[in-house]
């Protein structure tokens, strides 16, 4: 047997440049490349072997650990978990600016590939600069914060460790059911310290997504509740998209005619103007698909983990006698709400399911009043999108005017506040994944990072990032790593002065305005913060425009340099969608002196009556 003698880093290195991936017969890189910022845990070894590969699997610098976990993640989520990128950071701060990210992988079944640096396995500098002392476990790293978060995890203490690690994390990363972030701790020393590999370790491996098929006993109950349903609905969850099964859902509710509503992470899987798309369900939903979800007596849910946000905090579906089926590949999500599970790739289970079903189709009264509650939705969407009225505007008509300037292709990329909601409602994806949200974790910072990922994994569409200015000022770096890497994007800042989301959530559970707008915030002097001149500092082309009809034109105006362009403009902190939508679970303090609260705790009492706690 042939070996190879290199150090456990460059062995690492080589492998996951090994590694492709079957995508429509063709074998592309598994790893799209190596998100790093060095540090003495990680330089001299991890550092030196992306060096030397460096044209094979490309190496990005970031500028914040988390950031460029949030690109990578993004990255994967724009492929539809066909391919996906790794990270690595030095031990301590570096590391644990990751536990975050990684948290955002977990939670989204996304994959992602985490290489911090470690301890010294031989424990002779002990502690090392940055080591977490643990007073009664001397195992014990920074790194075991990542074990909650990662699907699997690892620590390489000897450097033929990676020859079991790296096939279980690649077969973690690939799996449509397990998937989701992976964690390597790279004990520094033994990063560097040399071994003779097999030469067949570093062979190329192509490897395919599996596809699971429906259980035969699984299909006939799915089937034989729907067969005898009056009023279907689908839920599209990102499953759809992970699965790539978009034609299998049009083709699904053309011959069946079934309704559809999507989650935050399965919109754009329907084209908007489809005469059944109901449109976005749950907390932020559409008055089309939250009326609809209240009548169904059978709800599939395709590829969803049915989050409270979906559901109303379990109080959404309101038929009696309705039954939920569960198509998902994992078994955890498929057993969730009492539904009847069918565990199954969404492709495979979708045409399945529609060949079982033969010619039915649902009642034609259920879909009359499908498209009259459409109708109606699409009136009062346009009305809170137009750009009318006098004052600060909306930040639904900053959205309207947004998507109309945009070009049909475009992608818009969010996260975390008040947007999320609102473009869930309003945003009309011209095409297929035309919509990138990170709400499973709501996470913060995600945006300007995410929308350098979802470039990097589809350059030839526009990214436009949507964000206000919490979310900027928690996370803008990034915007010079875009600059730097030429990275054309579009980054649109929503100035509200203040955490707006959260300020209208305080209010709508009877509480005063506190710590979240910035004159609501202890204070000696308001913050000016002139992020026109900030995002231009970073490196980016930037302008600040004082009305939506010349945010249309900023978004519309030709734009081919290289690097990022980012519009500003102000907009009210107060004004929120009203229609559509539905109650979310926010515990009320059962006992206040104000009158407001006790108001809405009482309020609060009646909403939950309508939870379905068993379900």
């Amino acid at each position: 047997m042939s070996t190879l003698r290199l150090t456990m880093a460059q062995a690492l290195v080589r492998y996951l440049a090994a590694q492709k991936i079957d995508i429509d017969g063709e074998a592309l890189p598994f790893f799209g490349g190596v998100w790093a910022i060095f540090g003495h845990g990680n330089v001299a070894g991890l550092g030196e072997a992306l060096y030397g590969l460096r044209d094979s699997l490309p190496t990005y610098r970031g500028h914040n650990e988390q950031a460029m976990a949030h690109a990578a993640i993004a990255y994967a989520k724009a492929s539809n978990r066909q391919r996906a990128m790794a990270c690595t950071t030095s031990i301590g701060p570096g590391a644990t600016n990751m536990v975050t990210a990684a948290a955002v992988a977990h939670v989204n079944r996304l994959p992602l590939l985490l290489l911090p640096g470690d301890v010294f396995a031989n424990r002779r500098p002990d502690p090392v600069l940055q080591q977490i002392e643990d007073f009664q476990d001397a195992t014990v790293s920074a790194n075991d914060c990542f074990r909650p978060v990662s699907r699997f995890w690892d620590r390489i203490t000897r450097p033929e460790q990676i020859l079991t690690a790296l096939p279980r994390a690649m077969a973690v990363l690939t799996d449509p059911a397990d998937c989701g972030p992976v964690t390597l701790a790279l004990c520094q020393d033994v990063q560097a310290e040399a071994y003779d590999y097999p030469g067949s370790f570093f062979a190329q491996k192509v490897r395919h997504i599996r596809r699971p098929r429906p259980d035969q006993q699984e299909l006939t109950r799915a089937a034989t509740l729907l067969a005898a349903a009056k009023k279907p609905m689908i839920i599209a969850g990102g499953g759809v998209h992970y699965s790539r099964a978009v034609d299998s859902l049009e083709s699904f509710v053309h011959k069946h005619q079934v309704p559809v509503a999507e989650t935050q992470a399965g919109k754009s899987a329907l084209a908007w103007d489809h005469p059944l798309n109901l449109g976005s369900l749950g907390v932020t939903g559409t008055s089309a698909a939250n009326e609809a979800a209240e009548e169904a007596d059978v709800v599939l849910a395709v590829g969803t983990r049915l989050q409270d946000f979906t559901t109303g905090s379990r109080a959404l579906f309101k038929n009696p006698s309705r039954r939920i089926i569960q198509l998902n590949t994992a078994a955890f999500d498929a057993g969730k709400h009492q539904a009847e599970p069918l565990v199954a790739d969404a492709r495979e289970g979708l045409d399945s399911l529609s060949a079982q079903l033969s010619q039915y189709s649902s009642p034609t009264a259920w879909q009359d009043s499908a498209r009259a509650r459409i109708g109606g939705w699409n009136q009062a969407a346009e009305a809170v999108r137009a750009p009318e009225g006098s004052g600060l505007p909306s930040d639904a008509q900053a959205i309207g005017a947004v998507n109309r300037a945009a070009d049909a292709g475009a992608i818009v990329v969010g996260a975390a506040g008040g947007l999320p909601g609102e473009l869930h409602k309003l945003w009309r994806s011209g095409g297929t994944g035309g919509y990138h949200m990170e709400y499973g974790y709501s996470c913060m910072g995600y945006e300007i990072a995410g929308g350098i990922g979802v470039k990097l994994a589809q350059p030839e569409r526009d990214v436009i990032v949507m964000l206000g200015d919490g979310s900027y000022l928690m996370m803008n770096s990034e915007i010079a790593t875009a600059a730097m890497l030429g990275i054309w994007l579009t980054i649109v800042v929503l100035d509200n002065r203040g955490f707006g989301c959260i300020n209208r959530l305080q209010r709508g559970t009877g509480g005063e305005s506190f710590n979240n707008l910035l004159q609501h915030a202890r204070h000696e002097t308001l913050p000016d913060i002139d992020f026109r001149a900030h995002a231009e500092s970073l490196g980016a082309k930037a302008v600040k425009v004082d009305s939506l009809s010349a945010l249309e034109a900023a978004i519309a105006e030709p734009f081919h340099a290289a690097g990022p362009r980012v519009i500003v403009i102000d907009t009210d902190p107060l004004i929120s969608t009203e229609a559509g939508g539905t109650w979310w679970d926010v515990a009320v303090p059962e006992v206040s002196e104000s009158s407001t609260v006790r108001d809405a705790h009482d309020a609060y009492v009646s909403a939950k009556a309508a939870q379905r706690l068993a379900d």
